[in-house]
């Protein structure tokens, strides 16, 4: 892995919403094609970390490059036109639009070759539902949505925050499987999870956060070994 080109670089991370400080000087990279899990209790400051990758926080300093370019100074529109894409918890589907509307609504950006028959190969239920509203699309069908949706604008890295949660374990299985392909095609993924069942068969490494820091970052074979640390930081 140490051999493939650095896709994220963060170095002394602070975000702020208001006069909330939340992240305190937060550091990693993300290599091409790893998945990464981003694992802490709540208010660790897991979400607010991808939020501050693209610009989305009321304030931010430190660095944040992407494939060696500084984005620090860039608009989030900006920052997704170097191929991150971000399906955030609350998902976003559009109301008035069929899911498959919902599918292609956005703009392709980069140079991700998912098109929309293979979403469908990946999600059968979304080809079932193509027509629907996509309000009457089930929660699970909806994440599938919002993961496909991301997908078709080409992005190659995604940031994905807490996709599995409170879904059905069919549809959790289902989209552990997509990230599976994915990863073998070369994607790069961060994964925010509250759920460390579904990310430690995922992830090459876990990042383990607390109190707006990464305080451990552990690969996959030493899961095991440092028990301690997992039960330390996330209870369980």
């Amino acid at each position: 892995m140490s051999d493939r080109h650095e896709v994220l670089r963060v170095s002394g991370l602070q975000a702020w919403y208001g006069e909330s400080h939340v992240l305190h000087g937060v550091d990693f990279t993300v290599r091409e094609g790893e998945v990464v899990s981003l694992l802490g209790r709540n208010g660790a400051g897991r979400t607010t970390t991808l939020r501050a990758l693209l610009g989305l926080t009321d304030r931010r300093t430190g660095s944040v490059q992407v494939r060696g370019r500084e984005t620090m100074a860039m608009a989030p529109h900006q920052v997704a036109r170097l191929g991150l894409g971000y399906c955030p918890e609350e998902r976003g589907i559009f109301a008035s639009l069929s899911c498959e509307e919902n599918l292609t609504l956005l703009p392709r950006v980069g140079a991700g070759d998912v098109g929309l028959s293979e979403i469908y190969a990946m999600f059968p239920n979304l080809a079932e539902r193509r027509r629907s509203p996509g309000t009457r699309l089930s929660g699970g069908e909806q994440q599938m949505l919002a993961l496909g949706r991301i997908l078709l604008t080409g992005a190659r890295t995604l940031l994905l925050d807490e996709i599995s949660e409170g879904l059905a374990p069919v549809i959790v299985q289902s989209l552990g499987r997509a990230i599976s392909a994915l990863r073998a095609r070369g994607y790069t993924i961060v994964l925010v999870e509250q759920n460390f069942r579904f990310a430690a068969p995922l992830a090459d490494r876990h990042l383990l956060m607390e109190h707006g820091r990464i305080v451990a970052d552990i690969p996959r074979a030493e899961v095991a070994r440092r028990q301690d640390v997992f039960r330390e930081v996330l209870g369980v």
